[in-house]
């Protein structure tokens, strides 16, 4: 219920309903959803004072089932069972990771807003670090797709004692931030194809044109007029019908949204992780850009 409430103070104070999800570290379809009641009632931003206990009542009033007794408040006390590992990890990933992390593996129902709010109060330094933004660039639904082979970090193998760099195939499409990602320790021509094949699959389709890097496995000789596109590459963009447009050497910025999202696999999926085996990774992976699977 408190949570609910803040939504809606932030909404009447004004503040864009993206703004109000960014902040607050909920999901965008949660904030229209609970505001959608006030605007049913005829509210807007700006209008008349309404105190705290005036929000809570009419949030009680809107939505009965967040208000039952069956819904307990979770006081920062059992977020603070926590705090080492919210310790270890503030500063590396972004907040929001913090909280689903100990959701999914320590079982926490508090909020990624508590957690915010938790975090801030202790480790003011660090809050915002790690923080991403993304901007939605212009473009048009299934124009194109960024593909990246990103370096990770380092692992620790189990079954060698030896750390192994990682790095992540990964393909999104700019306009809609649909991603597909798989780690690896290498990329041959065989697994880069392979890579693209579940990648479009996974999607759900191909689009018009494909923006990769400048790996030999894809790409055997860069040009800015000319590229020379790997054998293998090129049937495979001749199956889907693509077009393969490389990237510029050294310009991220001829496919600045996968550059994004590599910082972003970084500090939400790879960082201050172990798994036991490069497969358990994958399909880590997999349930991470597709958790509701």
């Amino acid at each position: 219920m408190i949570d609910v409430t803040e939504i809606l103070e932030h909404w009447y104070a004004g503040r864009p309903k993206v703004e109000v999800a960014r902040s607050l570290g909920v999901d965008a379809k949660t904030v229209r959803r609970y505001v959608a009641a006030a605007e049913a009632a005829g509210m807007a931003p700006g209008g008349p004072p309404v105190t705290p206990e005036q929000w809570r009542a009419l949030a009680r009033q809107w939505f009965p089932q967040v208000a039952g007794t069956g819904v307990r408040q979770v006081s920062w006390r059992e977020i603070a069972v926590h705090h080492d590992r919210i310790a270890a990890l503030v500063g590396v990933v972004p907040v929001s990771v913090i909280h689903q992390r100990l959701a999914d593996e320590a079982g926490l129902e508090a909020s990624v807003a508590s957690v915010r709010r938790y975090v801030r109060a202790h480790f003011p330094a660090g809050a915002r670090a790690g923080e991403v933004r993304m901007v939605r660039p212009p473009g048009v639904p299934g124009e194109e797709a960024q593909v990246d082979y990103g370096y990770l970090g380092l692992w620790p193998d189990p079954s060698t004692g030896r750390r192994r760099r990682v790095r992540a195939f990964s393909m999104v499409l700019p306009y809609s931030r649909h991603l597909f990602v798989r780690p690896g320790v290498s990329m041959t021509q065989r697994a880069w194809v392979e890579a693209h094949v579940a990648a479009l699959e996974f999607l759900g389709g191909a689009p018009r044109r494909l923006v990769p890097d400048n790996l030999k496995a894809g790409v055997c000789k860069p040009d800015l007029y000319d590229p020379k596109i790997n054998r293998g590459y090129a049937e495979l963009a001749a199956h889907y019908g693509c077009l393969v447009d490389p990237a510029r050497a050294c310009h991220p910025r001829d496919k600045a949204t996968i550059e994004a999202h590599q910082r972003y696999i970084r500090s939400s999926f790879f960082a201050g992780r172990d798994w036991p085996s490069l497969a358990a990774m994958a399909a880590d992976a997999a349930r991470w850009v597709h958790p509701y699977d």
